[in-house]
């Protein structure tokens, strides 16, 4: 697999040797000092172009000529199922076969800084706008009261949904509500509480992969018995489970903020999927 180093300066060659790539610029994992380094981080490039049509609109032949063939590609703007942004940039995400993945945009639209952490690898003409340093872009942001009520609300009426697809044994209906609805506002509180705890200056990272690391075990553990397989009685455990740690999470949430966590709203959905998992309705 090639180094780190080497995948740099080969983006670096390619820009250099174009006349029409004018910027550089690197995002994601890699620009970001605070992110865990490993050999899975993709290298998310943007090259600013003077004009992106018609060198780099879907030229495949330019791609090997410049970075080799690609094991596997995905371009979104050339797609039909997933609608394209279409704001004129053109996206190829690549996976190479010595496991070496860049997500290359080509743009020929001005720079926006959005507060991501970037860093400008190349700057031909001396121009590129400067760019903010903002470590708290990835920070979990503390929640006003009303978007906590909001996600609380969410989670424990989106459960009922959850309750009568398992009742009724309607297995995609049962998992797409136990792992989207629901499962979005879990994750929510959980960051929540991270950030609670940590005074709002810490990322849990995408879909709460630093969770391992940032909840207390016995959470953690929880967290993990929220995931279930097929089986109905294990999507019950895990409804019930998902119940309990939404309610330990939301009410340290609560308290650290000052806010009002609605316990009868927790009871209620908790009386209502006893009696439908129990058959009592």
């Amino acid at each position: 697999m090639r180094t780190a180093q080497e995948m740099l300066d080969l983006i670096l060659r390619v820009a250099r040797e174009d006349d029409n790539i004018r910027s550089v610029l690197m995002v994601g994992s890699r620009a970001n000092p605070d992110c865990d380094k490993d050999v899975y981080q993709d290298f998310d490039i943007c090259y600013f172009v003077r004009r992106v049509k018609p060198e780099y609109w879907d030229n495949m032949a330019w791609i090997e000529e410049k970075f080799g063939r690609p094991s596997l590609v995905q371009k979104p703007e050339s797609m039909e199922l997933i609608p394209p942004t279409g704001d004129g940039d053109y996206v190829y995400l690549m996976i190479f076969p010595d496991g070496n993945r860049i997500d290359l945009q080509l743009t020929d639209n001005p720079y926006v800084d959005d507060g991501e952490p970037a860093v400008l690898l190349l700057d031909k003409d001396g121009d590129f706008p400067k760019i903010e340093v903002k470590k708290d872009f990835w920070y979990v942001k503390r929640p006003e009261e009303p978007p906590f009520a909001n996600c609380c609300n969410e989670f424990h009426w989106c459960l009922n949904n959850v309750a009568k697809a398992i009742a009724r044994e309607e297995l995609g209906l049962a998992m797409e509500q136990l792992n989207q609805p629901v499962r979005d506002m879990l994750m929510l509180m959980l960051s929540w509480y991270v950030g609670a705890a940590h005074e709002f200056k810490v990322s849990v990272g995408k879909q709460g992969k630093y969770f391992k690391r940032l909840l207390p075990r016995e959470m953690y553990d929880s967290f993990r018995r929220t995931y279930s397989d097929a089986e109905y009685a294990h999507m019950w455990d895990a409804a019930f489970e998902m119940l309990d740690l939404f309610g330990q999470a939301a009410r340290s949430v609560a308290a650290r903020l000052g806010y009002t966590y609605d316990q009868a709203e927790e009871a209620g959905i908790r009386a209502y999927m006893e009696q439908v998992k129990g058959g009592s309705l």
